[in-house]
């Protein structure tokens, strides 16, 4: 904590969303924070700005990569998911193994540049039976869970819902509302997917709705947190918009800024 004009201590944190494999970035994320906040998607899949960096180009290669992008930004995702599927078919068995290590591989980086202390949960393209293998002492991980920093509570919910995409950690709307009632009352709601407001939801790049969560808007509209903060969509048509008396945050796409957002109080 940091002393005020006044001489009272103030709280900073950093908070994080849509890493995917920005280990450089991210061991500079929390300086000068008193705590790091990440909302998940640590790992890079495939990159839709680069299509020659992620798991997908590294297995299959650049062109493979293009045309897969071209396929799922066309919204065609049943051809996507039959070209996909033929690649897969090449590696065999090995498939899970292959996806397996090199997720392992993100993570171990990843996992080493956070500070400490973290405060994370999960993305919907992460792996959660990993995470306890990865994240360090200074790191805690929570999912329909809360905690406290600086005296402010912050619920911490993760993942996403399901869609045509089926990324790894996507649950059913149900799951998804039991996490965020177990959360309850908190001064500031973390989420990896954003309330389901067309504003929020919509990727103004790849042009189409996201998904959002409708039980995180109604918690937001009964609970009346200070801030709802999450990320999930890279470039939104709206960073930002008020709902009640809640400040909703779309917290950036950390992967192609660097930069984390700024809570103070």
């Amino acid at each position: 904590m940091t002393p005020t004009p006044d001489g009272k201590p103030r709280t900073r944190v950093h908070v994080v969303s849509d890493v995917h494999g920005n280990a450089r970035d991210l061991a500079r994320a929390g300086d000068g924070a008193d705590a790091l906040v990440c909302l998940g998607d640590l790992v890079l899949y495939l990159d839709y700005a680069d299509h020659s960096r992620g798991i997908f180009p590294d297995l299959f290669g650049k062109e493979n990569a293009d045309r897969i992008v071209e396929l799922r930004t066309a919204r065609r995702f049943e051809e996507a998911r039959a070209f996909g599927a033929r690649l897969w078919a090449g590696v065999g068995e090995g498939r899970a193994a292959a996806i397996e290590g090199a997720v392992r591989k993100q993570y171990a980086e990843l996992f080493a540049a956070f500070p400490a202390p973290t405060y994370a949960t999960y993305g919907n393209v992460d792996m959660p039976a990993l995470w306890p293998e990865y994240a360090g002492p200074g790191t805690t991980v929570l999912d329909g869970q809360r905690a406290e920093i600086g005296g402010w509570t912050f619920g911490f919910v993760g993942g996403g819902l399901r869609t045509p995409m089926r990324t790894p950690f996507e649950i059913s709307d149900e799951e998804y509302a039991a996490k965020i009632e177990a959360v309850g009352e908190v001064d500031v709601l973390c989420t990896h997917i954003p309330p389901e407001v067309p504003d929020l939801v919509y990727d103004t790049v790849a042009r189409r709705f996201e998904r959002g969560s409708r039980a995180l808007l109604e918690a937001i509209r009964r609970t009346r947190p200070r801030y709802s903060l999450f990320g999930h969509v890279h470039q939104p048509l709206a960073h930002r918009m008020r709902i009640g008396v809640t400040e909703c945050v779309n917290v950036g796409h950390f992967a192609g800024s660097g930069r984390p957002w700024v809570l103070e109080w």
